[in-house]
């Protein structure tokens, strides 16, 4: 059976462990991911004669195994890797990394033993990449960019030329205009590519092809660009090694810049040494017609450079820091005449912290020449605020990623988070694109009513501010509240406590419940189908494009619930469990055991005990209970006769345990002693329970391994139409529909959680305050009195 992703990707930074100590992470790459490239190329290509790809003799992975152990091992990786490397035009490319280095592998039997140990990981049987791959889904590319992504973060240090973070790779991918339709003729371009990262995710929204040219600055980064690209499918994807400010390398045949369909970038953020060796007022290309950049800050260099490598129908994007969008001098007179040609179709401000080797915030600006000419706005989207956290860095999740890019490509104005900004409005303010001047994305402040703390009651316009709720729920707002005795005010008409039992029980809510609960049902009904069908050979990427795909549609028009949350339900699902298991399906079937034994990754025991075995569990679940009786017997007696002159604390252990063992031992030690009667009933008392709660643990023991051996065995005797049952019915779709439920608690969680809030707000008015004051002061008074103080 093929290796999980999750394992697989696990399994890979294993490896890293071995490099440990002689270098730090920002050099394993050099080490790791060659030996990766290595087996991988090893299983898919080494046999196939019609290969791009070729595998000489002497320069397999195989080669690697035969090496392990030998006190020559380092160098004899080196001369494989070399001969791999000259066979396909991989000289400066895989062969960058010294295997024979003592200062980094270690010396003598150390650096044995190490490499010994990293060819092991790799000759893992479960490792075959041969068959780990399903047609239109690229597994080893993405345990690449697993890889890419730990280094960069490992590291602890600026290592963003690694790897643009995958999501925004995936935004771009999206908003500059590549479909299914686009030619394999057509061509993307990166001028700062880094490891290829996002040139791929460019790639993978062409399934018809397209055609890469990247360059690369670094030297090792280039290499691993071009390694990259082999292990994701695109073996012929031009890949150079060289400065693109200084030496741009793809340039027609009278020396311009060549230009191409799609161009897009995540450069060094405001790089001061941009110019070295550039003559900034005399450029050869004429990249800064429209201005020349600052000497010290790079950022609009590589803007202009990427416009000028547009075709006049070209579409691109750049990653950027947010001063460009509102930098003074030389960068604001850039940025104007680009604004009034119209080359700048949307700007989407990234949040914070996303990108590695730097927390500051970035934006997406996105170029257009096709349609300049017309253009009359600029669309933009404030995007900051959705992300999740992962580790010490920030990332956008599933949603954050589709809600940018519906919003972007559908031209949504949506309040408070996208909306095309007319040019007009962009010249009155100066021609600065600071997104906030035009997006105001913060939080409705929550202001208190002074007259309700005065008077009391509750304003009746915060109470309009839960409209939304009172749209689907007209009569529950005269359910929860009353009108005040003057007007602009009601009154709590519910018991704060009963709040939630009022929004729940409540007849239209319950309505509304049952059309969220149809809509999934209506999801349900229609893609159980789909999930039932997955066969052998399926893509499970197309897979889940289409049922989140259903489901986003469904719940687009759903009140109170963000269409959105529900896709990310889906998608982290599909992430944490159902990516594995579909994987799995479509390399082995539906199957319930691998060569013999019970696949529980695929059907937890657990699914089969609740389906089959119901009532044993039940049983277990009686008898738990009973022993957990038997246990808290034990400790209230513990409790109430420990601690100094405690019955029981003689009987302690020199740990302060209280075993069969040292209870015994109290009893025989007090035999005898007439006045210990009371004594030796407590620690009688106390050994029985010891004696109840062990052979409770022994009979649940007994049952459990009964109802193991019931379950191995219903493993073997489950057909493909019980598996699918089993994981598609009571794995995905009851854990989906409980996540459905969590939202519907949410919903009320909020309202009722808003109203008790205010109702506690306004309950006590001042006049109420001062009286109660005054009834103290009036008992403290009297008290005072009677013992004889007189102090006013």
């Amino acid at each position: 059976m093929p290796i999980k992703k999750s394992e697989l990707y696990s399994h890979l930074w294993k490896s890293c462990d071995e490099l440990r100590g002689g270098m730090d992470a920002s050099q394993y790459k050099d080490y790791v991911l060659v030996l990766l490239f290595v087996k991988y190329v090893s299983d898919k290509y080494a046999t196939d004669p019609e290969a791009l790809i070729e595998v000489p003799e002497g320069g397999s992975f195989a080669d690697m195994v035969d090496a392990k152990g030998n006190k020559e091992i380092g160098d004899r990786i080196n001369k494989i890797i070399g001969k791999l490397a000259e066979a396909n035009g991989l000289k400066g490319v895989i062969d960058l990394a010294d295997f024979n280095d003592e200062d980094k592998l270690g010396r003598g039997k150390e650096m044995v033993q190490r490499l010994t140990n990293l060819i092991a990981i790799f000759e893992n049987p479960e490792l075959d990449f041969s068959r780990n791959r399903a047609e239109g889904d690229d597994i080893l590319g993405d345990a690449y960019e697993y890889l890419m992504r730990h280094f960069a973060t490992d590291s602890g240090k600026s290592k963003g030329q690694f790897a643009t973070p995958a999501e925004v790779s995936i935004v771009i991918s999206k908003i500059i205009g590549i479909t299914p339709e686009t030619r394999q003729d057509q061509a993307v371009y990166d001028p700062t590519c880094g490891t290829g990262s996002l040139l791929l995710k460019t790639a993978d929204e062409a399934p018809r092809g397209l055609t890469i040219y990247g360059q690369e600055k670094d030297n090792s980064t280039a290499g691993l660009a071009k390694m990259n690209m082999i292990l994701h499918g695109h073996p012929t994807a031009e890949i150079w090694r060289d400065n693109t400010l200084t030496s741009p390398h793809f340039k027609k045949k009278d020396g311009s810049l060549d230009t191409f369909d799609f161009a897009v970038a995540n450069p060094p953020f405001s790089d001061k040494a941009w110019s070295n060796g550039l003559d900034r007022e005399h450029d050869e290309f004429n990249r800064f017609e429209y201005g020349i950049p600052p000497a010290k800050n790079g950022d609009y260099a590589f803007l202009l450079h990427l416009l000028k490598s547009m075709k006049s129908t070209g579409k691109g994007a750049i990653i950027l820091p947010h001063g460009v969008l509102f930098r003074g001098n030389a960068e604001a007179a850039i940025r104007k005449k680009l604004i009034l040609h119209g080359f700048i179709k949307g700007i989407i401000g990234l949040p914070l912290n996303l990108f590695y080797g730097t927390g500051i915030p970035a934006c997406i600006i996105v170029l257009d020449k096709e349609n300049a000419a017309s253009r009359q706005g600029i669309f933009m989207i404030d995007a900051s605020k959705g992300f999740m956290k992962d580790g010490n860095k920030n990332r956008l999740r599933k949603q954050d990623i589709r809600k940018i890019v519906d919003a972007f490509t559908r031209q949504l104005e949506i309040p408070k988070y996208s909306r095309l900004v007319p040019l007009s409005e962009i010249e009155t303010n100066d021609f600065n694109l600071n997104i906030p001047r035009y997006i105001d994305s913060g939080e409705e402040e929550d202001l208190q009513d002074i007259e309700a703390h005065l008077r009391g009651g509750i304003p009746e316009k915060d109470i309009e501010r839960l409209a939304s709720y009172w749209q689907i729920c007209p009569s529950l707002k005269s359910a929860l509240f009353t009108p005040s005795d003057r007007p602009g005010y009601l009154q709590l008409k519910v018991d704060p406590g009963e709040i939630k039992t009022a929004v729940f029980q409540h007849p239209e809510f319950l309505a509304y419940t049952d059309q969220v609960k149809d809509r999934f049902a209506g999801w349900q009904l229609a893609n159980t189908p789909i999930l039932k069908g997955i066969k052998e050979g399926d893509r499970p990427k197309g897979l889940i494009e289409s049922i989140s795909e259903d489901l986003l549609g469904r719940f687009a028009q759903v009140p109170l619930i963000d269409k959105y949350d529900v896709y990310q339900h889906l998608m982290s699902y599909w992430f944490d469990v159902m990516q594995d298991d579909v994987y799995m399906i479509v390399a082995d079937g539906w199957k319930a055991t691998d060569k013999g034994e019970p696949n529980f990754d695929l059907i937890p025991a657990q699914l089969v005990i609740n389906h089959y075995f119901k009532s044993d569990a039940q049983v277990i679940e009686k008898l738990e209970a009973d022993r957990e009786a038997i246990a808290r017997e034990m400790e209230e007696l513990a409790e109430e006769h420990s601690g100094e002159g405690g019955l029981l604390e003689e009987a302690k252990t020199d740990k302060g345990k209280l075993t069969k063992m040292s209870v015994k031992g109290r009893l025989a030690a007090i035999k005898r002693d007439w006045d210990a009667k009371e004594e030796r009933q407590v620690l009688n008392d106390y050994l029985k329970l010891i004696e109840k709660e062990s052979a409770a643990s022994k009979k649940v023991k007994q049952i459990r391994r009964m109802l193991d051996a019931k379950v191995d065995s219903q493993y073997v005797k489950l057909g493909s139409e019980e598996v699918r049952l089993l994981v598609v019915d009571d794995k995905w779709i009851a854990t989906l529909d409980a996540s459905i439920q969590t939202e519907l608690d949410r919903i009320s969680q909020v309202l009722t959680v808003r109203t008790k809030q205010l109702a506690e707000r306004y309950a006590d008015p001042l006049p109420t305050l001062v009286d109660e004051v005054e009834a103290l002061s009036m008992k403290v008074d009297e008290h005072l009195g009677r013992m004889g103080f007189a102090w006013k």
